[in-house]
């Protein structure tokens, strides 16, 4: 398709996220439709989240998606899958893929990224030693692990080793953690992450890490991987100083090479240490050649950080486009994107400049270690590292360069209420490094296209769409530049009503009323005008109906509630992506009878069900339709167990070591607590999920300071953890109170949970709503546990009043034939399995086949079970 008519034809070798980002761009700003573009990818998918690719064993393919999957749907957008590139013609101006097509083309850009490295070490082609690069390359991690873990006896670990301790081999290393195996990072440098972090800052990463689990030798060259006598697999390290380490599976992340092997074979010239050489346009000496990415030698170097590689894309769809943009250089700061471990760092990170003044903050008790690099008058900001809180990483890192106000650099770096100036940012600034975009251009994206909220803004600038680090501060810009235009910064809940959901919450509890329809006709804005306001939406109904719950107006399935509810809600369950359902049984604190799990196995076996244990100690169940949830219920209640509120804004679990029951460690019966915890909340309706963790001493095996409430035993009683989470930004939990009796224990919880539910915000979590409430942390330390508010009788009461009301709802459904009519398929669905259900057998169980399965034939229909009643 070489020049038709008005129309050029681009083509893109690679199919990464730069490469996505470049198509993006182009059709955002290519209005005249001046190129049509074909990319060819190598892998059998379409771009995908390289940065978040442990998400994918949580999330699958959907977690790691890119952007809006119209782009590939657009006309002037073709994207051919599993489609190596072999060769280029440059004089011809053509590409050839695999299957020996040849494409013209009228510019190329090579978008080809990186390989893993592999160094050369002996026995590095034993099966089981793998890298972390791919979709592909994670998926044979996993099946690799769960193999291993088949073959062995109960009890026995599968060991793990990462060799390299930098950004991907830490992350590697928590993807070995999150598959239940052990985990040692092997380092040959002095410490972890040496690219990015100092040694002070090293030095308290590895303390973070060990407390994950994993084990870390800095300073350790391996020298060969020996197999296993045996089975032929890898089996050991042996290490330079005579050291040795017995393993089942080895993860090397050792670095990249850029895959510049076209551009070789092109005759273009490439880097000393490998890549296409480019101009600060981002061109090769081919004048309709391009290089961007981790391919792209510019400036005499390969840069192998996703927000450089998008700039460089930018910079290509400029130039295509007529324009004269350049490279300004790269932002290297990087975030380390492992549940639990905050660590950041930008800049000049090792104080090479000269006379650099390092700032240091650091308490090795709490893991966390933040450095400031200034100019030598210790004004001008040159660099930073954080380690255990990475908290003023997004304010401070667009000050790169630039003064910092006030007169005292180091109150940047003290906790969380040490008073640190605010930061006043240049319209230059950069906010979001991976969509490179400046604090001016969020300011203009409200004072000029009138977005008046984050998701406004975000979808005009792109600010906050990749890694989401730079959310907060891109909130803070927002609201403080609508209060600057002199307008109101709306709290209102959405078109329908002005409240903020706390300030609905306390209007339905002080009116006591008890129906959607009457809290519209009271508190709602224009209700029955013609415009449809006051008739509620998908935004306000949900929160209505969780506020309902949290006050106690009975099954959320009764009367007008049930039409308040969202999907999962809506049926009890969590639905899936081939349309089932998944069940969950409560568990409490994890502990199970022989004959409980004897029941959920036969439960699962004649439903077919796939069965999954959770990171919240429980089984997961899935693939259940609509028409079998109350027969597996049925049974379920019947063998004495209860919804676990999987498909709920509520309490989900609260995780629990073995404590001293049987643990020679345990100083407190942790089970009996997340047992006693776990029942007394349970059902508790929330604006968001809660998770909960008690550790019965203080080596944290639940992993109690990751979750929204966290309890860690102590020879003296109980110490309070609030405000943790996992999830895309992860929160360490911070000290509420220490030694607590079980009784303070309980009372403290239970006004916690309270005060939160009742003035948190829609679907805010119990960090970031600590953040935000009046005071802080010691804000709510303060209402209650000092009654500041005089308001703690009240939260106490409300609680007893959840404890003593609750009931559980699938019991309730299935006493009930009303409820129970709508566990129904349609009237004209099969009376067997649904004919569109497709499934492949995996390690021994079914799932949902893929799209490319489906095609292929290989599948098995939805099963015609008989299920014994």
């Amino acid at each position: 398709m070489v020049n038709s008519g008005n129309t050029q034809h681009l083509v893109v070798i690679g199919g990464g996220m730069v490469a996505q980002r470049l198509v993006e761009a182009l059709r955002a700003r290519d209005d005249a439709g001046r190129y049509h573009v074909t990319v060819f990818a190598e892998e059998p998918r379409v771009p995908y989240d390289r940065v978040g690719l442990t998400r994918w064993f949580e999330d699958g393919a959907e977690g790691v998606a890119l952007g809006d999957p119209a782009l590939w749907a657009d006309p002037l957008v073709t994207l051919h899958t599993d489609r190596k590139i072999d060769s280029i013609d440059r004089e011809a101006r053509t590409v050839t893929d695999r299957l020996g097509n040849v494409h013209a083309y009228d510019e190329l850009v090579l978008a080809t990224g990186s390989s893993a490295a592999m160094p050369p070490i002996p026995g590095n082609d034993l099966p089981g030693v793998f890298v972390y690069r791919t979709i592909d390359d994670v998926a044979a991690l996993r099946g690799w692990v769960e193999q291993k873990r088949e073959s062995y006896p109960e009890g026995k670990p599968v060991r793990g080793a990462v060799i390299g301790g930098g950004l991907l081999g830490l992350e590697a290393a928590g993807a070995l953690t999150a598959l239940d195996a052990q985990a040692t990072v092997i380092e040959f440098g002095t410490h972890l992450m040496g690219v990015q972090v100092d040694l002070g800052g090293g030095q308290a990463l590895k303390r973070l890490i060990n407390g994950k689990g994993i084990g870390v030798r800095a300073e350790t060259a391996t020298s060969q991987m020996k197999p296993h006598r045996r089975t032929g697999h890898v089996g050991r390290l042996d290490f330079a100083d005579g050291g040795r380490l017995d393993v089942d599976v080895v993860v090397v992340a050792t670095g990249v090479r850029p895959r510049d092997e076209l551009a070789r074979a092109a005759g273009l010239p490439v880097g000393e240490r490998g890549g296409a050489v480019v101009d600060l346009s981002c061109r090769t000496e081919d004048p309709h050649i391009w290089a961007v990415g981790e391919v792209a030698c510019i400036e005499g170097r390969c840069i192998g950080l996703v927000a450089p590689g998008n700039t460089m894309a930018e910079v290509v769809v400029d130039r295509l486009l007529g324009g004269l943009a350049e490279f300004p250089g790269a932002d290297t700061a990087t975030k380390l994107k492992l549940s639990g471990v905050d660590v950041a760092s930008f800049g000049d990170a090792h104080a090479r400049t000269e006379d650099a003044v390092e700032v240091v903050w650091a308490d090795p008790v709490a893991g966390v270690y933040k450095k400031l690099v200034l100019s030598d008058d210790a004004r001008t900001l040159l660099g930073g590292v954080f380690v255990g809180d990475a908290g003023p990483y997004a304010s401070l890192r667009p000050m790169l360069g630039a003064e910092l106000p006030g007169n005292d650099p180091s109150a940047f770096l003290l906790p969380e209420g040490g008073g640190a100036p605010n930061l006043e940012l240049s319209d230059e600034a950069n906010v979001c490094s991976c969509n490179n975009v400046s604090a001016g251009a969020i300011r203009g994206a409200v004072t000029e296209h009138q977005c008046t909220d984050v998701p406004g803004v975000k979808a005009c600038t792109r600010a906050g769409t990749t890694c989401g680090a730079c959310l907060p501060l891109v909130k803070k810009l927002v609201d403080t530049e609508l209060e600057r235009a002199g307008i109101e910064v709306s709290t209102a809940l959405c078109e329908h009503f002005d409240l903020s959901r706390a300030q609905l919450f306390d209007a339905v509890r002080v009116a006591d009323l008890h129906s959607f329809s009457d809290i519209v006709a009271r508190f709602g804005v224009s209700a029955g005008s013609a415009t449809g306001a006051g008739r509620g939406c998908d935004i306000c109904k949900p929160v209505v109906a969780s506020i309902l719950a949290s006050l106690g107006n009975g099954h959320i399935l009764a009367g007008e509630q049930s039409t308040l509810q969202d999907t999962n809600d809506h049926m009890l369950a969590n639905l899936q992506k081939d349309g089932t359902y998944s069940v969950v049984p409560r568990m409490p604190g994890g502990e199970v009878t022989p004959e409980g799990l004897i029941t959920v196995g036969q439960v699962a076996k004649d439903f077919g069900l796939y069965t999954k244990i959770t990171g919240g100690q429980r089984i997961d169940m899935f693939g259940a339709r609509v028409e079998q949830l109350p027969d597996i219920w049925r049974r379920l209640v019947d063998a004495g167990f209860e919804s676990g509120h999987a498909y709920g804004k509520s309490l989900r679990t609260v995780k629990s070591c073995v404590g001293s029951t049987w643990c020679r460690y345990g100083v407190q019966d942790s089970v009996g607590m997340a047992v006693e915890l776990e029942l007394r909340y349970r059902g508790l309706r929330s604006p968001h999920k809660l998770k909960m963790g008690v550790s019965g001493c203080a080596r944290e095996c639940a992993e109690a300071r990751g979750k929204d409430v966290g309890v860690i035993a102590t020879d003296k009683g109980w110490n309070i953890y609030v405000g943790g989470n996992g999830g895309q930004t992860p929160r360490h939990a911070k000290l509420l109170a220490e030694d607590l009796t079980s009784e303070e224990l309980l009372r403290t919880i239970d006004r916690f949970l309270m005060y939160y539910v009742r003035t948190a915000d829609r679907l805010q979590r119990t960090a970031p709503w600590i953040e935000e409430v009046e005071g802080g942390l010691e804000g709510v330390r303060e209402v209650i546990m000092e009654d500041s508010l005089g308001i703690c009788a009240d939260l106490d009461s409300a609680m007893a009043r959840h404890v003593e009301n609750y009931e559980d709802e699938w019991k309730a459904v299935l006493e009930d034939p009303e409820k129970l009519r709508r566990f129904s398929s349609f009237v004209n669905a099969p009376k067997d399995a649904d004919p569109s259900l497709a499934y492949v057998t995996e390690r021994g169980q079914r799932r949902p086949a893929t799209a490319e399965e489906r095609a292929s034939g290989v599948v098995i229909a939805g099963p015609k079970l008989e299920v014994r009643a």
